[in-house]
């Protein structure tokens, strides 16, 4: 399923970064870019609109406001880390100055941004992808392989149990964006379960009705969904179920296919199959037996270590992609899947009804702004400071 492979910039020796948005994810690339962990990439400058959050880096080019970043010279791309809103603006602006431009998850808040921010991608010399770092991880990827490739035969059912994004009141009370309406668009589907979503959609494609069940609020003193459960159905009769919550813990997350040939379980850091030696509708019509099942083969797929490069590993392709015309691996336009999945997921709670999907994004953007001009929520913020052990510690789900 390889793109082409995107135009390369032999010009440049090296791709002067900068990042705008310095919270838990942004001090993060920071990090890992002041640390030389991505090969070709050298950080200039960074932005916030907080001036304090600057004074750590006296050695780079320090900017409050994203315009002034975009316009100044000091880069080649821009990294957009900020609040979820802000990435279809910032987006748009650095697209239009000539800037590549790699963007945190998700791609924007609802589906008719996401259209808004890749239309503005015109210029296709100008790399564009998207944080899905999920996507490096060897078990995700070895799984799609098996999907895609026709191994498991025709996908009769998917079930993915992701209820391991516990979430304390001291995170939802660490920003007063967070999970609200006007401020971060949603709750688990927006903020951390992009990446499922967008592996979901990666390995098994898009479904065609969505029918979801959102408790706003369930666990959490917020005014968003922070406990989900949603079923799919596919055009060739395939079923999905997609269950995600912040507020369970210890959590589970298990992702179960079953297919014509067999089954796929991913739990544990093991990925196993149970292959049929014969179809399953095959046996079911040639068998004179009536509680008979066809044999199988118990296989353990071996796999080099769970969780692969993360967002390392998106950076080195995305950098590799401007100097070398690697083929990128999260390319952005794909993100608008899972937004899409998210929105439609969340639509169909509110209404009370299946959505069809392709969403209707002009819809949902309405639907979406009556929550904002409704909420009367009032959130209470306490300042915090995340130790990056900790934060390191919701990655790689």
């Amino acid at each position: 399923m390889a793109s082409k492979k995107t135009p390369s910039t032999p010009s440049l020796s090296s791709v002067r970064f900068g990042i705008v948005g310095l919270g838990n994810m942004g001090r993060s690339h920071v990090s890992w870019l002041l640390d030389n962990k991505v090969p070709g990439a050298v950080l200039t400058a960074v932005c916030d609109n907080d001036p304090s959050k600057l004074e750590a880096y006296p050695q780079l080019k320090r900017f409050t406001d994203s315009a002034a970043l975009i316009c100044s010279g000091e880069i080649d791309a821009i990294l957009i880390a900020t609040p979820h809103y802000d990435h279809t603006s910032i987006g748009i602006n650095a697209l239009k100055a000539g800037l590549h431009v790699l963007v945190e998850k998700p791609l924007s808040v609802h589906k008719a941004d996401c259209e808004r921010l890749i239309a503005a991608h015109t210029n296709k010399k100008q790399i564009f992808a998207a944080m899905f770092n999920q996507r490096t991880d060897p078990y995700y990827q070895k799984l799609r392989q098996l999907v895609r490739g026709g191994e498991l035969g025709k996908i009769r059912r998917i079930n993915w149990i992701i209820t391991d994004w516990f979430r304390t009141e001291t995170y939802y009370a660490s920003g007063g964006w967070r999970a609200t309406w006007g401020g971060e668009g949603g709750g688990v589907l927006l903020n951390q379960c992009p990446h499922n979503l967008d592996l979901y959609q990666w390995i098994f494609g898009m479904p065609q009705k969505v029918r979801g069940h959102c408790q706003l609020g369930r666990y959490h003193n917020i005014e968003v969904e922070d406990d989900v459960t949603a079923y799919f159905e596919y055009a060739d009769g395939a079923t999905g179920v997609f269950i995600t919550s912040t507020g369970e813990a210890p959590g589970t997350n298990r992702l179960e296919v079953v297919g014509e040939q067999g089954k796929l379980v991913l739990e544990h850091n093991k990925l196993s199959y149970t292959r049929n030696e014969v179809p399953m509708s095959t046996f079911s019509r040639s068998t004179d037996k009536s509680f008979d099942k066809p044999p199988v083969w118990n296989v353990d797929i071996p796999l080099p270590g769970h969780r692969g490069e993360q967002h390392i590993g998106i950076m080195k392709n995305f950098t590799n992609a401007i100097l070398k015309g690697e083929t990128l691996l999260a390319p952005a336009p794909e993100g608008i899947h899972s937004v899409e999945l998210g929105n439609a997921i969340l639509m169909s709670s509110l209404l009370g009804q299946t959505i069809d999907v392709p969403l209707n994004s002009a819809k949902f953007e309405k639907l979406l702004k009556n929550l904002i001009a409704q909420s009367r929520f009032k959130k209470k913020v306490v300042k915090s400071s995340v130790p990056a052990a900790d934060f390191a510690s919701s990655f790689g789900r």
